[in-house]
């Protein structure tokens, strides 16, 4: 993705290096990134293993939408009993085949999902016929970070070819179908949490079907303190 070219260009720049996960630290180091002081860098390099702000965030937000969000009761749906879609990137949203065939994937799961619909689909999903408006899927207007946070964990499963819904599912327990064809979260697909299934209806379904919950779900993120670890590194 071009923002990856940004990503490699700022760490190759940077003089200190905060990251999310050991897999970052190693990253780096196979691209000669390390605690050094070198002629490129005049200023000691730092690099540190401070865990995921992003999970610190969902920490403190998803306190707030369990006492703020009504989503739950608005749509009528429970705990455990749904699960949550979402389809945005161009490469299944802008190539008809691999929409459809998303699409097919979701009418043949016989379970409820709740599907917020990003705007590059609606249109698509406006000329298909009744069939798939009253079915199990559930369309919904995109909803709002707390709704988000409350459908996430207390969804049965996620389907979705977004990064931050794929650490965001494990961060909170729940299993990740990934409509993608790779990831950037490796630690996920590792630690048995994420399953990379593409646009391919039929392992949608499998991976649907063959859904696990009771694997091991280590620390990958680190413990929810990272911004308290960033500001003593700042401040030492």
């Amino acid at each position: 993705m071009p923002e990856e070219i940004n990503r490699v260009l700022t760490d190759h720049c940077a003089n200190i290096l905060f990251c999310p996960t050991q897999n970052a630290v190693d990253n780096l180091q196979a691209e000669g990134i390390t605690n050094t002081l070198s002629l490129a860098h005049p200023l000691p390099r730092t690099v540190a293993l401070v865990g995921d702000t992003m999970y610190d965030a969902v920490l403190q937000f998803s306190k707030i939408a369990r006492n703020q969000s009504t989503i739950l009761e608005a749509l009528g749906i429970k705990s455990k009993e749904y699960l949550l879609a979402t389809v945005h990137r161009p490469y299944n949203t802008d190539i008809p085949e691999n929409l459809e065939s998303i699409l097919s994937a979701f009418l043949e799961i016989n379970e409820p999902i709740i599907f917020p619909v990003h705007p590059r689909t609606r249109q698509y999903l406006m000329n298909l016929n009744s069939k798939f408006k009253t079915h199990h899927i559930n369309l919904i207007s995109p909803v709002g970070y707390l709704d988000m946070l409350m459908l996430e964990q207390n969804a049965k499963a996620i389907l979705t070819d977004s990064g931050g819904i794929q650490k965001e599912a494990y961060f909170f327990g729940v299993p990740c179908i990934t409509m993608r064809t790779e990831t950037e979260w490796v630690e996920t697909v590792e630690a048995g949490w994420n399953v990379i299934v593409g646009a391919d209806r039929g392992k949608i379904v499998e991976a649907v079907r063959c859904l696990k919950s009771d694997n091991p779900r280590p620390e990958l993120y680190g413990d929810g303190k990272a911004a308290k670890k960033i500001i003593q590194h700042l401040t030492d």
